[in-house]
């Protein structure tokens, strides 16, 4: 398979689960990969930077390790060197990296909240800031053939920053921030030709581990979750940093197993129009009657995916 052949690829968090998975179809299909992993525990306090060496090692030349932290200064430009050095150019960037630091809100710790923010986040950012100008100079000139079509992002989120979930607030936050950037980096490189979407994945991963049922629905989830391979996502990934691909910017996708989704995005559904000073008691029969209906449930991620999904 050579759809990627000649493009080259960053990927974060690349060693393990889904973005490993993301990582080894992007070579399958010929692409050149720097992966990138420090071997972070799931709350990113311990590292092991023998994971991603052991990966690299399957493909030879083909992947490029690195086992710097993402979080660390500098990561984001020596990422982008690397990859024009070892492989003579890039072309995709893949932001899947993500730690976990759970707690109630009530129960939380700023710290944990900002060291999630940092590598889910701000990491993804910085990526992002180093690797869109070598992408507008592959533009410019024409890498591959014009007009250019090489040029990806592709961000890992997770349904948690579109539904919530108990005790989320520092990974929700930071996912649902990568929305946000998603759908900026789309506006941004439109005139480059590079598209930029977004993944919510469901599969099993140290993520889906950590999941502690609060309802029978959520078990149930977590039950078909852990059934779920990360083959899919890596294989959607492919697809979107395809040609075939070229036209889709801007979107929010959800594969499981063999079922993909696309899901809608924040728009207005309704309206109320009063007076320059409106009463309580107007505001409230305005609410009631044109815009509760279209209020949306709160249900976690864990409650709206329960559903057995199809393998």
């Amino acid at each position: 398979m050579n759809e990627l052949s000649g493009r080259v690829a960053i990927v974060t968090g690349a060693a393990r689960g889904i973005g490993a998975a993301i990582a080894r179809e992007l070579v399958a299909c010929g692409a050149r990969v720097v992966a990138a992993d420090n071997g972070a525990s799931i709350d990113g306090r311990s590292e092991d930077p023998s994971l991603i060496a052991a990966f690299a090692a399957e493909f030879g030349d083909a992947v490029a390790p690195m086992a710097q932290s993402i979080t660390a200064p500098g990561f984001a430009d020596a990422a982008v060197a690397l990859a024009v050095e070892r492989f003579g150019g890039l072309d995709i960037v893949v932001n899947n990296a993500a730690i976990l630091r759970d707690a109630f809100l009530f129960k939380g710790d700023r710290p944990d909240f900002e060291a999630v923010v940092a590598t889910n986040l701000t990491a993804a950012f910085d990526l992002l800031r180093a690797a869109t100008p070598a992408l507008r100079e592959n533009a410019k000139h024409e890498r591959g053939g014009a007009p250019y079509r090489w040029g990806r992002i592709v961000t890992i989120g997770s349904t948690a920053a579109l539904y919530g979930n108990y005790g989320q607030g520092p990974y929700a936050s930071a996912k649902a921030g990568l929305f946000g950037l998603m759908r900026v980096a789309a506006l941004d490189m439109a005139r480059s030709g590079v598209t930029s979407n977004m993944i919510a994945p469901f599969a099993a991963s140290r993520v889906t581990e950590t999941i502690v049922p609060a309802t029978p629905a959520q078990a149930t989830y977590k039950a078909d979750a852990l059934s779920i391979p990360a083959l899919p996502i890596g294989r959607f990934t492919t697809f979107l940093c395809s040609e075939a691909a070229q036209y889709i910017t801007g979107q929010i996708f959800g594969v499981r197993g063999r079922e993909t989704f696309v899901f809608s995005q924040p728009r207005p559904l309704a309206r109320v129009t009063t007076g320059p000073k409106p009463s309580f008691e107007d505001l409230a029969a305005g609410v009631e009657a044109q815009l509760a209906p279209h209020f949306t449930a709160l249900e976690t991620d864990l409650d709206a995916f329960s559903t057995t999904p199809i393998l």
